[in-house]
């Protein structure tokens, strides 16, 4: 369903035939005015789908198994979720055929790697939960922030080609340029806090803050790579392309943190 909804947004909005555009003035067609109500609620059965898989994933089970994939999977369903509640509020056609597909290939990742189970003692502490779900929290944000600057980007590109199918259905770019700002600002205060409820995880679990191990490492330098960017934003105006490569790198190594660590763990390693 996500594959079938990415094609129809693909179809309707990336590459709309010259003539979606009316003669009476150019005005945009029902297809470029945002979602329809019938496409929202589209995109509502596959979430919701989406939704009662990771339910059953997590809390189904008497043993909870969270690993790469369980991961993957959370990480764009909330993206999903963050960009239909976004679409709410600003008209955000084009973003669709990036987010649904990234979705799609995520959904079935858990039952091809199923990970490994959790210590008990992880599975039902209270820090361990909560330091769970600000993580997937952050996850969500930050790939609906890279979704927005991989956005910004091939509308800076169509609009400097003169090639203006779908751009004119988006926000204006410095809209969109606030818009990822407070994304990233919102999911830098969850980072932020992900990595606090750790310390206190890891304080509780294993009497201390923090280990060096290479989850650890590639999380902070996350959190350091997205402060600078809003630091650079906030001094000296980053914008455009700098912001596009910063939050890029951010994102690389916030998914090397967990997901690219619990791969090895789980897949090379076959350790939990």
């Amino acid at each position: 369903m996500y594959v079938g909804l990415a094609w129809h947004f693909w179809r309707t909005r990336w590459h709309r035939p010259e003539g979606a555009l009316s003669a009476a003035g150019g005005a945009p067609s029902a297809q470029g005015a945002g979602l329809q109500a019938w496409e929202r609620g589209a995109v509502l059965v596959p979430l919701a789908l989406h939704g009662l898989t990771l339910h059953d994933q997590f809390f189904a089970d008497a043993q909870l198994r969270f690993g790469f994939a369980q991961a993957l999977s959370a990480m764009t369903f909330l993206a999903v979720a963050l960009y239909w509640i976004e679409s709410l509020f600003f008209q955000l056609d084009g973003m669709e055929p990036l987010v649904l597909p990234a979705a799609a290939l995520a959904v079935p990742l858990p039952a091809l790697f199923p990970g490994l189970p959790l210590a008990s003692a992880h599975a039902s502490s209270t820090a361990f939960k909560l330091h769970l779900v600000l993580a997937m929290a952050a996850y969500g944000l930050f790939a609906i922030a890279l979704i927005h600057a991989l956005l910004m980007t091939v509308m800076e590109r169509r609009l400097h080609d003169r090639n203006p199918a779908f751009v004119g259905n988006l926000p204006p770019l410095l809209t969109m340029e606030r818009l990822l700002f407070r994304v990233i600002g919102a999911a830098f205060v969850l980072l932020t806090l992900t990595l606090a409820t750790g310390i206190a995880f890891s304080e509780l679990l294993f009497g201390r803050p923090l280990s060096a191990d290479h989850k650890t490492i590639f999380a902070v330098l996350s959190w350091a790579t997205f402060g600078a960017l809003l630091l650079g934003r906030w001094l000296r105006g980053w914008r455009g392309r700098t912001a596009l490569r910063w939050t890029l790198a951010g994102f690389v190594l916030l998914v090397l943190a967990y997901i690219g660590s619990r791969f090895v763990l789980e897949v090379v390693l076959h350790r939990a």
